[in-house]
């Protein structure tokens, strides 16, 4: 297949990702309401007794975190789609196109991402309105950030809905690796105050290094260094990129 025909197949895919997040304005404003919610109610609540050391302002430092948060359900639960794409036989209508299955993930893969930034960016805005100290080589690296943990988290999402037959089968399966890696991210709390043992986990959660490495952005607090988490995202993404493309070649409508 000429290369031409593959990028105009991803821009086609990309571009009705993007149009279906557009005419859904309930989704955009669930998807921005829902971290600004546990935002405030986490920041005024348990930051009136929390302290993180370093003189460092608690509202501040869980900020990155409601990014990720974004980021992470976002992302995820964009995989929904592919399973109703099947049930309306969407999905069988691009499959007996020319396009190869490869190119089908990465346009979906690419339109999800690009959702999951939009609403991200739309809490960034919201940030800097509520003071959070962004400086512009920040803001730039903070999107090149959530980026790369976007095209993570969707592909898994995809990976997740290739495999699933019912909406409600994919909610509650998702809802699974959903609020694990989300609590587990640290995005609450400094992880290296928690135990032996859960520290182990934290540090198998892709979350923890999008988190760290955010935090390092916006305030210059980290337990990793930034170059680490993102050697560590992009892991993720290749592996769960390949993944996602084995997944949709074997996938049976």
């Amino acid at each position: 297949m000429k290369t031409a025909t593959i990028l105009k197949g991803i821009y086609a895919l990309w571009y009705r990702e993007f149009k279906v997040f557009t005419r859904e304005k309930s989704r955009v404003i669930s998807s921005v309401f829902m971290p600004l919610f546990w935002y405030f109610i986490f920041g005024y609540g348990i930051g009136s007794i929390a302290s993180v050391g370093g003189g460092v302002n608690y509202h501040y430092f869980i900020f990155p975190g409601f990014l990720a948060m974004t980021i992470i359900f976002t992302g995820l639960f964009n995989g929904a789609y592919v399973v109703w794409d099947k049930k309306i036989d969407f999905l069988k209508e691009v499959l007996i196109s020319p396009l190869s299955r490869t190119t089908i993930f990465a346009g979906k893969m690419l339109g999800g991402s690009t959702d999951a930034l939009l609403q991200a960016c739309i809490l960034l805005v919201l940030g800097l309105i509520v003071g959070v100290p962004f400086t512009f080589a920040g803001i730039l690296l903070t999107i090149a950030t959530l980026c790369i943990f976007a095209a993570g988290l969707v592909s898994l999402g995809l990976i997740i809905g290739s495999f699933m037959e019912s909406p409600e089968g994919y909610g509650m399966v998702a809802s699974f690796a959903v609020y694990p890696m989300f609590l587990l991210s640290g995005a609450f709390y400094p992880s290296d105050r928690l135990p032996g043992w859960l520290r182990v986990l934290t540090f198998i959660d892709p979350g923890t290094y999008a988190v760290d490495g955010l935090r390092s952005i916006i305030i210059g607090v980290s337990t990793f260094s930034f170059a680490t988490d993102i050697l560590i995202l992009l892991a993720f993404d290749v592996v769960f990129i390949a993944i996602g493309t084995w997944a949709f070649n074997r996938m049976k409508l």
